[in-house]
């Protein structure tokens, strides 16, 4: 399950993770994930619609969802809870509850999957 976690040292991480629930409501959460990602520098609102636009997305759809803060307190919520849970950098991925922090190797990966595994 991927929670938000925007980051508030970033002004429009906000706004992009709401950017990719509005997305979502039209089967489209991971390409404007993937948009957005590819494009760190270029997620100010007016970037965020014309990505939505270029993904094929109803952009009257796209555009009220977004200007309307429809899923600002879900994401809200994401950032509640990783709080609750320690989280304070992305990524940060929990296996069975065992946190796996920063952008690790497929072997460290593997590793807790393993050890998870063999508790079974």
């Amino acid at each position: 399950m991927f929670k938000d976690f925007p980051l508030p040292t970033h002004a429009q991480a906000f706004k992009a993770a709401e950017a990719a629930r509005c997305a979502g409501d039209q089967g489209k959460y991971w390409p404007m994930h993937d948009v957005m990602f590819a494009n760190q520098r270029a997620l100010e609102v007016p970037a965020l619609k014309a990505a939505a636009g270029s993904l094929g997305l109803d952009r009257a759809t796209f555009d009220s969802c977004l200007d309307s803060g429809k899923h600002a307190d879900a994401v809200r919520a994401g950032v509640t809870q990783g709080e609750r849970m320690g989280v304070n950098s992305t990524p940060s991925i929990y296996i069975n509850g065992r946190p796996v922090i920063g952008a690790q190797p497929f072997e460290v990966f593997k590793q807790v999957i393993d050890e998870e595994l063999a508790r079974r």
